[in-house]
């Protein structure tokens, strides 16, 4: 964390604890150890994420038979509050690469997740929650090194259609699509063009930063999706 003071949140519990396995991978996207169905495995990630973005820090501490303690450790703000950011329309981000990135999803903690790695990365970072703010964006920005797309998208259009009409814009776009269908539906019929690729929910965020890495690099393959996506 930066040096200075910080505001520290605590939040306790008297539960039956985790063990330590558990804690380490707590704060990863998708991990849960509730059964199927009954939990996505983004609640804590989010949090982690937040923190992350805050210039702040998110810790777990646990002992198995005695509760588990969270504490968010946020930087103190000197000065009059600060109007808030429309994230939904995007914001720039990071960009020691040059680099730009649009992450187009609309699911909150996983834009959140995206934006804390591709700043990491040193990306500009841009971010849209649905097709027709990502379009909003395609026609303002001169340059954008890659697109990543939630198959399912709203707003009129799939992550397919908008990565159609991207590349009528910018024919050279690379292009990642993450969907949560299962992997052997995704390995399906059409192959995709040079320059994009597919992640299946979930992955861990060193999976995500290796192949936005490869893309990046203008490491081309290919790879297949169902036809209708």
């Amino acid at each position: 964390m930066p040096r200075g003071q910080f505001v520290v949140l605590g939040v306790t519990d008297n539960g039956t604890g985790m063990p330590l396995e558990v804690v380490s991978r707590v704060f990863e996207p998708f991990y849960t150890t509730r059964p199927i169905g009954e939990g996505t495995g983004l609640g804590l990630s989010m949090v982690y994420g937040f923190a992350r973005q805050s210039d702040g820090e998110a810790r777990i501490y646990s002992e198995v038979g005695r509760g588990a303690t969270v504490k968010l450790y946020l930087p103190r703000h000197y000065g009059d509050e600060e109007a808030p950011q429309d994230i939904e329309q995007g914001h720039e981000g990071g960009g020691q690469t040059g680099q730009t990135v649009l992450f187009i999803d609309d699911e909150p903690a996983i834009r959140m997740l995206a934006s804390e790695v591709l700043r990491d990365m040193g990306c500009n970072y841009f971010e849209a929650a649905d097709a027709p703010s990502a379009l909003k964006l395609f026609e303002s920005m001169t340059k954008i090194d890659l697109l990543v797309f939630d198959v399912g998208l709203t707003g009129g259009f799939n992550g397919r259609q908008l990565a159609a009409a991207a590349r009528q814009l910018q024919p050279d776009h690379k292009v990642l699509f993450i969907t949560g269908f299962a992997e052997n539906a995704v390995l399906g019929n059409d192959v995709l063009e040079p320059g994009m690729q597919v992640m299946t929910k979930p992955f861990s965020l060193e999976a995500f930063t290796m192949r936005v890495r490869e893309l990046l690099a203008l490491e081309q393959h290919s790879s297949r999706l169902p036809a209708g996506y």
